[in-house]
């Protein structure tokens, strides 16, 4: 028996205000953070976890952490690991704790961290990444680690079993397929708004030339020139001239582009709002930038909004683009409405908003049953990092397709892990394949000893500056 005997936690900040890193129409001053913990057992075992977070508050998440974490200590692990759904609602059930959500806002992103750090746990108890460990349980046992209450009327237990034996037999040539290709990931990194031109043009080139081709751009604070930059980023991607040498385009009518309003080169555009108009605004505004063919609007309006983004994607259907959203969808009980109610194209799962694994596995679930691609929220700090997992699990044991799916990649900050990830020649995220990597979110103590809040060594030689 190995018991949890204690946790630590960190408020580690980057200071990518500085850059423009991150800035979009609502968010427009960002601090990539991570609320990070450790969860800490009676042998040499560790448990990394963390919630993202744009900078203050940072502390306020920490402090939450605590207080759930705190209800795992004194716990046996193999107890945990037997039954990993039974382990969530135990995890949630603090009556006290509960009642600052319930399951929403800073106790659920905290719940979140410390999920994600006991699922980190698990996987490094069983010398497997995270998402190996998950494809190899039975569909019985990964049913019994995924968040049931509330979604019944969306996807049942039984339902649920169904679907995964259903694809069972076709696991180990997808996880061939996967290893040998890696997963297909789009571009956000060129499109953020506080870019000068000249930056959007040279990211851009440079994301072409590295394979991708789904691009993304933030919209909305103003849309001639939302329309404008548009036109920038579509002149470079839709022009042969910018494909890397041998690269022929794709074709813009197969089956994995078909409907996603792809350019002569193959390439796709997407725009992203960060919730900033109201509903009718939001079916003006983009119906203003149809010319730039975009193949979704991710987050037109309010998240908790599910009426709203079904008005908003009714209107837009018939100028061809799609609706996407799920960043900050609160719980899985959103992601069950927003399907119920047939409001969105795209599924974007976040890592962390959801309070860890569990949740997320009842997300792809509902996703699968309702036939809508996961595309799964990354950026940030360590989102990218974690996020691989959650696709490699969505592809080979739940939906088993990944030909319509892209998986975000935003290229800052990976260099602050122990195993980050990585993009192949193809632009396309690398199979995570370190035995000991787990979650793959542990952090260099450098890192943290440099950045953690207030008394890291960067914000100590910022003092009176």
């Amino acid at each position: 028996m190995v018991k949890i005997t204690g946790y630590e936690t960190h408020d580690v900040r980057f200071p990518t205000s500085l850059t423009g890193d991150g800035t979009d129409a609502m968010n427009t001053d960002c601090d990539y953070s991570s609320a990070y913990v450790v969860l800490k057992t009676e042998s040499d075992l560790v448990g990394y976890g963390m919630t993202f977070t744009i900078g203050r508050g940072n502390d306020i998440v920490c402090s939450a952490i605590k207080e759930v974490a705190n209800r795992l200590v004194g716990k046996d692990t193999e107890v945990l690991f037997a039954d990993m759904g039974k382990t969530w609602d135990f995890m949630m059930a603090d009556p006290q704790l509960r009642w600052i959500g319930p399951e929403k806002g800073v106790i659920h992103i905290a719940s979140g961290a410390v999920n994600n750090a006991l699922w980190d746990l698990y996987a490094r108890s069983r010398k497997k990444p995270l998402w190996k460990l998950v494809v190899d349980f039975t569909p019985e046992e990964l049913v019994r680690s995924a968040a049931f209450r509330y979604i019944s009327d969306a996807v049942t237990k039984e339902e649920a079993l169904a679907m995964l034996k259903e694809k069972e037999a076709g696991k180990k040539e997808r996880e061939e397929k996967v290893r040998e290709l890696g997963y297909p990931a789009y571009v956000t990194s060129a499109g953020w708004l506080g870019y000068t031109d000249e930056k959007v043009a040279r990211l851009t080139k440079e994301a072409v030339q590295a394979g991708f081709n789904h691009f993304k751009m933030k919209v909305g604070a103003d849309q001639a020139d939302d329309l404008r930059r548009g036109k920038l980023i579509r002149s470079i991607i839709d022009d042969p001239q910018y494909l890397p040498p041998g690269l022929k385009p794709r074709d813009p009518d197969s089956e994995e582009l078909k409907g996603k309003n792809a350019g002569p080169t193959g390439a796709v555009l997407m725009i992203d709002a960060n919730q900033v108009w109201d509903v009718q605004q939001a079916i003006d505004y983009v119906k203003g930038l149809e010319e730039i063919k975009p193949w979704f609007i991710e987050e037109p309006t309010a998240p908790d909004d599910i009426l709203g983004h079904a008005a908003v994607r009714k209107a837009l259907k018939p100028h061809g683009i799609g609706v996407a959203t799920g960043e900050h969808a609160h719980n899985r009980m959103t992601f069950k409405q927003l399907l119920q109610a047939e409001a969105i194209d795209v599924v974007q799962i976040d890592s962390c908003r959801l309070a860890g694994v569990s949740e997320v596995l009842s997300v792809l679930l509902m996703a699968a049953k309702f036939g809508v691609p996961v595309c799964p929220h990354a950026g940030g700090v360590g989102l990218c990092e974690y996020v691989i997992h959650l696709s490699l699990i969505d592809y080979i044991a739940v939906s088993g397709t990944m030909e319509r799916n892209v998986l975000e990649f935003v290229d800052h900050l990976h260099e602050h892990f122990v195993t980050p990830c990585s993009i192949n020649s193809r632009g396309r995220y690398n199979v995570p394949t370190n035995p000991n990597e787990g979650y793959s979110i542990e952090m260099h103590k450098s890192s943290i000893a440099e950045y953690e809040w207030p008394d890291g060594t960067y914000w100590q030689s910022k003092k009176g500056v």
